[in-house]
């Protein structure tokens, strides 16, 4: 197994924020990722109320519209590898698999059982471009954030597994740590895990001094310039 400059403890507390506080803390401790490495487009969360979700990466490729071309062993035999695949981790992990089809969601790979499975295997969740069902049976606990909702599996199939992919403008490869909820992703690079909570500290600190000054009677412009200028000195 690998050896991570973090622990299931210090994952386990980055759940304790949504995604885009996440961002923001990542704008602080890896500024030069600003403009990348979270999903650029909408996504579909299966349970919204849900915790978000932190883990390992285990990527992998599918496709649904057409069948995948290989014998029926070969298909039985991509399947119990990928499921080989996400269970062997150390740590919690989170699904990330790219709907690689002209028309990505065409045929949902997640649904009542896969969620269960998954979950069984340690997975918190999934994040795909590709289409989730069965809403209502999903494993409790087990978060989809997927571009879709679709009623069939049509030809859904597992293409490939750990490789570098890419949902929604989020580039994705093995072993990265993906932060999720209702709001899309981002990737945590590994040297900075441990350096989040300061930062969301920070920044709430800085944040408190305007919206405690907004709150204020008689709240007006002059007021406004002096909570950005003390929050400007809060380090």
């Amino acid at each position: 197994m690998a050896d991570y400059p973090f622990t299931a403890a210090d994952l386990e507390a980055l759940r304790a924020w949504d995604t885009p506080t996440i961002c923001n803390a990542l704008e602080v401790v890896a500024a030069h990722r600003r403009g990348y490495g979270f999903t650029v487009r909408p996504m579909t969360a299966v349970d919204p109320t849900l915790k978000p979700i932190c883990g390992l990466a285990r990527t992998g490729t599918q496709r649904a519209a057409f069948p995948s071309g290989r014998a029926k062993e070969a298909d039985k035999a991509m399947r119990v590898a990928w499921y080989e695949y996400v269970a062997d981790a150390a740590l919690p992990t989170v699904v990330c698999l790219q709907d690689l089809d002209d028309t990505p969601g065409v045929g949902a790979f997640w649904g009542e059982v896969n969620s269960a499975v998954h979950q069984g295997l340690g997975a918190q969740g999934v994040v795909t471009n590709g289409s989730v069902r069965d809403l209502d049976m999903f494993a409790p606990g087990f978060q989809g954030i997927a571009g879709v909702v679709n009623p069939s599996h049509a030809h859904v199939h597992i293409v490939a597994l750990n490789l570098d992919v890419t949902i929604h403008g989020m580039q994705v490869k093995h072993d990265d740590v993906v932060h999720a909820d209702r709001h899309g992703a981002v990737v945590i690079p590994h040297d900075v895990v441990t350096k989040i909570p300061a930062a969301v500290d920070l920044l709430t600190r800085k944040e408190k001094v305007i919206l405690d000054m907004v709150k204020t009677k008689g709240f007006n412009v002059q007021m406004l310039k002096q909570a950005l200028s003390q929050s400007e000195d809060i380090h």
